[in-house]
């Protein structure tokens, strides 16, 4: 039997998205994104806490075929891009081809029917030729194990799950967690608060976020001077790529930092504080984070930078490991997403009934970060080692979309061959190994053990190199297990 469509997408962010704007582009009808939500935009949908923005200048972090002279700011808020990927969809009128509150709980690979059978929340089946998922990496919130956690009186949310009817003005807030969307929101509830606690583990390196309004004239300019904002693009990817090189050449000890030391020093004055947002690790290590306004919400006289380790949560509030109670009215948990498993709790098996959790028991992996063995015609966007610490994932999805454009014109389902998978993966974790990722530092890149998962170790022109031809000897036929050729 025939499958429904040619190929389902998992999800209608950035990534699922690209994918069906580009099947469109080329002519393809035949398709679904497949998404769980009511409306489009992924991470930019969930993420509505006070401050949320983005930290890759706008005119790089969108679709190279889709610019946008209308852009606000540099770098612009999360309104701002999810009216952005709104607006792309109505202009393309990609809406037909989504199927909303569609929650893809399963999929498994019909090696009879040679397609894959897609298992959606509400008891029904999707049926594809093939199966292409952009789940993403960032948004499965995770709450942190402290005793007592479920006991807190108070009200309590993760930024990734901002409750907008909880009223913060007056209240006393405490803040768990200080990576990339703490540094966002933290400035904003500072302003409204009574108390602002924050919960630190460990500091980061933050550097000034050189943005600015697009004037006017500017946005006429590139209105009418599309070739503009190509340049502009270009500018931003190869100083972006140049920040990279430089990383790269060797990671200077804390004390010849000059740029995020110096902003540090400029913006907080009082030496028992500083000494507090200092980190002791290597520059890159962690995410770089960016921002002008975080350091100045930490020197308010209501506001408390912890940096004891949590023991417990009480009833009241947190408890410090020296036993000091941090009384709260509010918890908001800023202590980021599972990033490790990447399918989350979607069960997802291929070949001989074989699960990708039973495939990855030493960490997820895939060849080129897109497909896996054993799982024909699956392939990942945005998927293990394709994450950037540099430049924009916008960039790297357009690169793998193109790539799996390619690999559908063979017309029939291929599997990577292990051996070229496992060659790949020992390649790119040696690579890993001489980055600052892998450095002295804990960091959602890896594992407790070290292995890096998340990023991709070279430039992001490297990696569209790599993904710009597809290897069909790479790949072996679903159905014989003979090379392709």
């Amino acid at each position: 039997m025939a499958a429904d469509v040619k190929v389902a997408v998992l999800g209608a962010g950035f990534a699922g998205l690209c994918m069906g704007l580009r099947l469109k582009a080329q002519g393809e009808t035949s398709f679904v994104i497949l998404e769980k939500a009511d409306r489009v935009g992924g991470t930019w949908r969930e993420n509505i806490y006070p401050g949320a923005g983005c930290d890759i200048p706008s005119h790089l972090y969108s679709y190279s075929f889709a610019p946008n002279p209308d852009w606000p700011e540099v770098y612009s808020a999360q309104p701002d891009i999810l009216a952005y990927i709104e607006g792309v969809v109505d202009q393309h009128d990609l809406a037909g081809h989504i199927r909303f509150e569609a929650e893809v709980t399963g999929a498994a690979w019909d090696e009879a029917a040679g397609h894959w059978r897609i298992r959606l929340a509400d008891g029904s089946t999707v049926t594809a030729e093939a199966f292409v998922t952009a789940w993403g990496q960032l948004n499965r919130p995770k709450l942190p194990p402290i005793e007592g956690r479920e006991s807190f009186a108070g009200q309590a949310f993760h930024s990734a799950q901002w409750d907008s009817s909880v009223d913060l003005a007056g209240k006393r807030v405490a803040v768990i967690g200080n990576g990339a969307s703490a540094i966002q929101f933290v400035p904003e509830v500072a302003k409204v608060a009574g108390q602002l606690t924050l919960f630190q583990r460990s500091p980061n390196w933050i550097v000034p976020r050189m943005n600015r309004p697009y004037t006017a004239e500017e946005k006429a300019q590139f209105r009418a001077r599309p070739e503009l904002m190509d340049k502009v693009r270009a500018e931003i990817f190869h100083m972006a790529e140049d920040r990279l090189i430089a990383k790269r050449n060797g990671t200077a000890p804390v004390e010849e930092v000059p740029i995020p030391l110096a902003h540090l020093h400029a913006q907080v004055t009082d030496l028992d504080l500083r000494a507090k947002l200092t980190p002791d690790y290597e520059v890159g290590c962690k995410r770089v984070l960016i921002s002008n306004d975080f350091y100045p919400a930490l020197t308010r006289p209501n506001v408390e930078l912890v940096v004891d380790a949590i023991a417990e949560m009480t009833p009241q509030g947190v408890v410090d490991a020296n036993g000091r109670l941090h009384e709260a009215d509010v918890v908001i948990y800023a202590t980021g997403f599972e990033t490790k498993s990447f399918a989350g709790e979607t069960a997802i098996s291929g070949q001989d009934g074989v699960t990708l959790a039973q495939a990855w028991t030493s960490g997820p992996e895939a060849y080129l970060g897109i497909t896996v063995s054993g799982f024909p015609n699956l392939f990942m966007l945005y998927g293990p080692n394709t994450n950037l610490g540099h430049n924009s994932i916008i960039y790297m999805i357009e690169a793998q979309v193109g790539y799996v454009l390619q690999a559908l014109t063979e017309g029939r389902p291929l599997s990577v061959s292990p051996q070229v998978q496992a060659a790949y993966n020992d390649k790119i974790q040696a690579e890993l190994a001489h980055t600052p990722w892998a450095g002295t530092c804990t960091s959602w890149y890896k594992t407790p053990e070290g292995k890096i998962l998340n990023n991709w170790p070279g430039s992001a022109q490297a990696y569209a190199e790599a993904v710009g031809r597809f290897d069909a000897a790479a790949y072996q036929s679903a159905r014989t297990a003979e090379p392709a050729e």
